[in-house]
C-alpha cells in the first residue's frame, strides 16, 4: 500500500530527452507512484510527466496549480488529496521545488497538517554556477530574484555588493531571462572595479557558458549574448 504524502521533485534545467542524465532512479519510481502533480502550470506539468513511465497514462494523472498567483487560502485545498490517502508531486518548472518559488509555503502548511514530506535530489541552477564559477562555497547568500523595477533593482546590486564585502560570503542571485542584459550593465556600471563578478548561463545545455572576470576585466571584453537564457550572477568581494 502506497503511503499518502507529499514529494517534492526536481525537474530538469534545460529541454532534454534523456531525464535519466539528470535525475536519479529515485525520481523515476517516485513519479512512477504518483496520483496527481502540483506544478507550475498545466503544460509545465504534462510536459514533466511525459519524461516518465507510470502506473497511470500521463494524460489522466491530475494537474493542480500553484505559482505566484496562487493564494495562501488555496493551499488545504491543494493537500487536501494527500488528507485523503494520496501521494501527489510538487514540481518546479525548473530546477529543484521550493527554490525561488512558493512552493514552500506548500511544505510548512503540509508539515503543520503532519503530512509526510519527501525530498528526492536533482539540478540546481545557483548550485551548479557556484560550482562552476571559481568563487568560495565556503559561505554564501542567495538572494533569489531581484526586483523588477530599475531603481530598486540598482539599489539592491550596491546593498548586495556591500553584503559581500561585510560578510566575506560570495553573493548569487537571478534574473528573469528577458532583463539579463539589462542586469548585467548595471552591474558593470555599479560595481567596484576589483568585484569579481561570475555569470553562468544555459547550465546542464551544450550552449552552457561560465566567464568570472572582476568588474575592470569584464568592461574590457566582449559581453556574452545571455539575453532570453537563463543564468546566475555571483560576486565576491575580496
Amino acid at each position: 500500500m502506497k503511503e499518502p504524502a507529499l514529494l517534492l521533485l526536481p525537474n530538469l534545467l534545460s529541454e532534454s530527452r534523456y531525464h535519466e542524465v539528470f535525475l536519479p532512479a529515485s525520481v523515476d519510481r517516485a513519479v512512477a507512484s504518483l496520483d496527481g502533480l502540483i506544478a507550475e502550470s498545466e503544460q509545465g506539468g504534462r510536459r514533466y510527466l511525459s519524461h516518465f513511465k507510470m502506473e497511470k497514462k500521463s494524460h489522466e494523472v491530475p494537474i493542480a496549480l500553484l505559482n505566484e498567483h496562487s493564494k495562501d487560502e488555496d493551499l488545504d485545498f491543494l493537500l487536501e488529496p494527500i488528507a485523503d490517502g494520496q501521494r501527489w508531486g510538487l514540481v518546479s518548472d525548473s530546477g529543484l521545488p521550493c527554490i525561488a518559488d512558493p512552493g514552500s509555503k506548500l511544505v510548512a502548511r503540509a508539515r503543520k497538517r503532519g503530512m509526510l514530506v519527501q525530498a528526492f535530489v536533482g539540478p540546481c541552477s545557483f548550485l551548479l554556477a557556484l560550482m562552476l564559477s571559481g568563487l568560495s562555497g565556503q559561505k554564501f547568500f542567495f538572494h533569489g530574484y531581484l526586483d523588477k523595477d530599475p531603481i530598486k533593482r540598482e539599489k539592491q546590486v550596491i546593498q548586495i555588493e556591500r553584503a559581500a564585502k561585510e560578510n566575506q560570503a560570495t553573493q548569487i542571485f537571478m534574473e528573469a531571462p528577458y532583463r539579463n542584459r539589462h542586469l548585467l550593465e548595471t552591474l558593470l556600471q555599479r560595481l567596484a572595479p576589483t568585484t569579481l563578478l561570475s555569470v553562468a548561463w544555459d547550465l546542464t545545455m551544450p550552449s552552457q557558458g561560465v566567464v568570472t572576470h572582476q568588474i575592470a576585466g569584464w568592461r574590457k571584453v566582449v559581453l556574452p549574448n545571455i539575453d532570453k537564457k537563463p543564468a546566475v550572477f555571483l560576486i565576491q568581494v575580496s
